[in-house]
């Protein structure tokens, strides 16, 4: 297994923040989601550097989807980044950290009326349009509320990367956005200019997740430029903004090679002055908005191993505490993780298990197949780069409460999320 962030080994045993490993479990139970707060920092910190936010020409949006505690909210936002929304929740969870809401961006291809409202009482930033339903939603609030309401068209530009099925967004055949060069894109960009209480600045596009090849947003540099001048010179609007979504990948398994966020921020940064200067246009304001890559390789699970069962030449199952409600990834996709018995590092004797699931489910499988240190009931097992996508996909099926949320900073351990008790499992029921 890959030691990522402040993760080290100490005596055999597996630290993350100064934190030992069998500490965290004894304090909090398991399972439990241990983020690894100074790489969350550090991370947030690259992006702000590299994609020249200081300089106060472009923006950096947390994507929230993928881990939104309150605690999360004031983190990025202590560290300069915008953020992210998909739902009313998330909106609300960050009106509640205290989150500043004009740098807040909220997406949705259906939002509802109550969403909408929500977010123009709140006083949302930008709305990300996905439809023509939504421009007059979006119009009709805000003359109730007297504001002219900033929005973004968002745009399909038609690049399929090379990523999973479920999590491409940039084809044409996708339930987002406006066709690019389409004539529905054109209609809705009259109707937004007629629109007293809408003010179009931007445009915004994003092609997938756990994206590897940075030449695909070179690639839509280029559309999106070009498109920005299109709607200056055929409608006379200035799109001052470009969102160019987020979706570079992490490390889950050896067979991954993610680009360094430096890396992502300077190919998109440099191509942009070469585009624009091609065109004969200023550099928009550019926006990216990562979410897996600031929390994912942050996040870890610690797991205690119970049952053993083998299965004579074909497979040993070793089941864990937890499974598809914590991490639903490996059912849904069959997402990739390693792993290692967190209280014994280093021991030499290994063996070949398949990790299970305790939901009454067959395909509750988190790994299979994979070599770790010999098992025994007890030990404590560690999945990492499990932040993105782990606690906010969490569910209760079999009615199992949510895992704890803890932080680890220089030896200090700070609760996110508590542990779900039983009665708090049934509350909204009769």
């Amino acid at each position: 297994m890959k030691l990522l962030g402040t993760m080290e080994v100490r005596d055999n045993e597996l630290y993350i923040g100064g934190v030992a490993s069998t500490e965290l479990v004894k304090n909090y139970g398991t399972p439990l989601y241990v983020i690894d707060e100074k790489l969350v920092r550090n991370t947030c910190k690259s992006y702000y550097d590299a994609f020249k936010v200081k300089e106060g020409k472009n923006r950096v949006a947390y994507a929230g989807k993928a881990f939104l505690p309150m605690e999360m909210c004031r983190i990025i936002n202590e560290e300069g980044l915008c953020l992210d929304v998909v739902s009313g929740g998330e909106l609300f969870t960050a009106y509640k950290a205290g989150f500043p809401l004009e740098k807040v961006f909220f997406h949705g291809n259906n939002k509802s009326h109550e969403e909408i409202k929500l977010g123009i009482n709140l006083g949302v930033g930008t709305f990300v349009v996905d439809n023509l339903y939504e421009i007059e939603l979006i119009d009709k609030y805000a003359k109730e509320k007297n504001v002219v309401q900033n929005i973004y068209f968002r745009i399909t530009p038609g690049i399929e990367a090379h990523t999973h099925d479920y999590i491409q967004t940039g084809q044409i055949d996708s339930k987002f956005g406006f066709t690019i060069d389409s004539e529905a894109l054109d209609f809705a960009i009259k109707t937004a200019k007629e629109k007293e209480n809408i003010k179009l600045i931007g445009i915004h596009a994003h092609i997938g997740s756990q994206i590897f090849d940075i030449e695909p947003y070179g690639d839509l540099v280029r559309l999106m430029f070009t498109l920005a001048k299109r709607i200056r010179d055929e409608f006379d609007i200035d799109i001052t903004d470009v969102d160019l979504g987020g979706g570079i990948g992490v490390y889950y398994t050896d067979e991954d090679e993610p680009k360094s966020a430096q890396q992502f921020c300077e190919t998109i940064v440099n191509k942009a002055e070469e585009i624009a200067k091609e065109l004969r246009m200023e550099v928009p304001r550019l926006v990216i908005e990562p979410g897996r890559s600031v929390i994912g390789n942050a996040g870890s699970t610690l797991y205690t191993i119970g049952a053993i069962k083998s299965v004579l030449d074909i497979r040993k199952y070793v089941s864990i505490d937890g499974g598809m409600t914590d991490n639903i990834r490996p059912a849904l996709y069959n997402a990739a993780y390693e792993c290692a018995l967190a209280n014994r590092m280093n021991d030499e004797e290994k063996e070949v298990v398949t990790v299970a699931g305790k939901c009454c489910e067959s395909g509750d499988i988190l790994l299979k197949d994979v070599e770790i240190n010999k098992v025994n009931s007890g030990d404590i097992l560690v999945v990492p780069t499990t932040g993105a996508y782990g606690y906010s996909m969490s569910n209760n099926y079999n009615k199992t409460p949510k895992a704890a949320v803890v932080s680890v900073m220089d030896g200090n351990t700070k609760v996110m999320c508590r542990r779900q008790s039983y009665e708090e499992l049934i509350q909204l029921e009769n």
